[in-house]
């Protein structure tokens, strides 16, 4: 295990606490392990620590966020995404297979809408010409959560949206049993009503999506009337 590793592990083992990491394990389905830290807490402790330690470089930082990834608490997976973002100089146009990595492994919706948002929606901005190709790969996975990325990586890009590429991947899922699947499609489209409410409602119209997609996406588009 890396010092960095060691470091982060150490500050957060030190601020653990039982009595909040039970009902959190059991938010989670009981899939994993917590120090019982609390979101604002978390966030302060993984501030601090980034801003008072070198930052990991090239190789060095893919190993810590591995072994942070196969750590059994996850505010150790939270940080590795702090970690990351911190480091978003040191993107390379190769990391599309580390995202994969980070998404395929340890899944659930949390670090994968996490990573949505933060990593791999900000990467496809800044390497534009690996979007189709590694998107459309991740659209006709068998996995679930490569699926939902493949919807949610647009998340935050407001008027830059792909809305051809996206009403594709839509098309590709719409009749999926998955619920993460059927709430990533409900919660893209209400994001984007925010920017296009008539587009959205017109989309909503004119296709066969799942109760739960169409409810999802037209949450806002409903308060607002």
């Amino acid at each position: 295990m890396t010092p960095y590793t060691q470091g982060i592990y150490k500050v957060l083992k030190k601020h653990s606490n039982e009595e909040n990491a039970i009902p959190m394990k059991k938010y989670m389905r009981n899939q994993f392990d917590f120090f019982g830290i609390k979101s604002d807490e978390r966030r302060q402790l993984c501030r601090e620590y980034l801003n008072s330690n070198e930052l990991p470089k090239g190789e060095e930082l893919h190993k810590v966020v591995k072994e942070l990834w196969e750590m059994p608490e996850r505010e150790l997976q939270y940080f590795a995404i702090e970690l990351l973002i911190k480091c978003k100089k040191q993107w390379t146009l190769k990391d599309a297979d580390f995202w994969e990595y980070l998404i395929t492994h340890k899944s659930w919706w949390d670090t994968v809408d996490f990573l949505a948002g933060q990593v791999v929606g900000p990467w496809f901005l800044k390497f534009p010409d690996q979007i189709k190709s590694v998107t459309g790969k991740w659209n006709k996975s068998e996995n679930i959560w490569l699926q939902r990325m493949s919807i949610l990586f647009q998340l935050k890009y407001k008027k830059e949206t792909d809305l051809k590429l996206l009403y594709k991947y839509i098309e590709t899922l719409s009749e999926s049993k998955e619920f993460f699947v059927q709430k990533a499609i409900g919660w893209i489209l209400r994001e984007y009503s925010k920017t296009d409410p008539h587009e959205v409602k017109k989309y909503i119209a004119e296709n066969k999506l799942m109760p739960l997609s169409k409810r999802e996406g037209m949450k806002v588009i409903e308060r607002g009337k």
